[in-house]
């Protein structure tokens, strides 16, 4: 286990659970951003193959710290918002299979964090929001876009212009979370995802994330550009290389595919 300033991250063999610890509002700082930077490092040094991202409270996270904000001039500011978005980006990237469980208030760069995972399981109870308009600000980490993504612009639109508060029900019926359960099974409905993605052929994830990435940055031409540069490399793979073969048998022989331990490798 690492402790660092307001997040800690555990690494139990194939999992990493990574945890927001600022109580009670969970508020992203330079503290914060710090740690989880190391995070990120300790992540990829390790043989974790999925993450879960969680927050400690009953609310995930209000977002950024504005309370130095005031006393920071643009320069300060520039470089400030430009380290975290360096830093949620290499989040995003991470070849690993990452979900995010998500309760209470989700809101700013709270919100702009979690839509940086693969999957968010949301209790409920959860509720999202970009108040940054209400500061006569824009989200400076990528949320409006991301939403657009996954939602279709109207309603990044009309969310980012509201600042309302938005159900998780409602975000799962536009396709920007994947799941919502209620509270008390919003943790092991989280972990148990991660658990079973740990076992899973991570290289091939991996490769599909950056396929993701590659579609989202410049479309499906891009994408099957890249594609068999991307795909190619895992016919060399341990998994793959046992487990074709292991499939062209059980076919031949009339027998169901066996289920196969990939070793993520």
């Amino acid at each position: 286990m690492s402790h660092m300033s307001h997040m800690r991250l555990e690494i139990d063999g194939d999992v990493a659970t990574l945890t927001l610890e600022n109580p009670p509002q969970n508020r992203i700082g330079d503290q914060m951003v710090e740690a989880f930077a190391a995070a990120i490092d300790q992540v990829l040094a390790s043989q974790a193959r999925a993450l879960l991202l969680r927050a400690e409270g009953p609310d995930f996270s209000f977002g950024g710290d504005i309370t130095k904000w005031p006393e920071m001039d643009p320069r300060q500011l520039r470089a400030a918002f430009d380290r975290y978005m360096t830093t949620f980006n290499r989040f995003e990237k991470l070849p690993i299979p990452v979900v995010a469980a998500v309760q209470g208030l989700c809101f700013g760069g709270g919100f702009e964090l979690v839509l940086r995972a693969d999957m968010i399981i949301a209790a409920d109870t959860a509720q999202f929001g970009h108040p940054e308009q209400s500061l006569g600000i824009v989200t400076v980490l990528g949320g409006i876009y991301r939403v657009a993504e996954r939602a279709g612009r109207a309603l990044a639109s009309e969310w980012a212009l509201t600042s309302e508060r938005i159900p998780a029900e409602v975000l799962a019926r536009h396709g920007v979370i994947n799941r919502v359960t209620p509270e008390a099974e919003l943790l092991p409905t989280a972990r148990a995802l991660v658990e079973k993605a740990a076992k899973g052929p991570t290289r091939a994830y991996a490769a599909h994330k950056a396929l993701l990435r590659t579609w989202a940055e410049a479309g499906v031409a891009a994408a099957d550009s890249a594609m068999m540069d991307i795909a190619l490399p895992l016919f060399e793979t341990a998994d793959v290389r046992e487990g074709i073969p292991s499939a062209v048998k059980a076919l031949r022989e009339g027998r169901p595919r066996p289920a196969f331990p990939f070793t993520g490798r």
